[in-house]
């Protein structure tokens, strides 16, 4: 299926944002515009789904 469709793995990008690289991006040091790095991390994460989600669509219209 994804050698037919391969802009589906746009979809993957907020899976590795978020469940993959937690680990590596879960301390509150370094301090980032005064937040909490991982809080701007997961802002970020949550900011790119819609343009993957997009990229996806944008690449899968028929």
């Amino acid at each position: 299926m994804l050698r037919r469709r391969p802009q589906l793995l746009w979809l993957l990008v907020p899976y590795v944002l978020y469940l993959g690289l937690l680990p590596f991006v879960n301390r509150v040091r370094p301090v980032v515009l005064g937040l909490p790095f991982l809080f701007v991390w997961l802002l970020g994460a949550t900011l790119l789904t819609p343009v993957a989600v997009w990229l996806t669509r944008r690449g899968d219209r028929r």
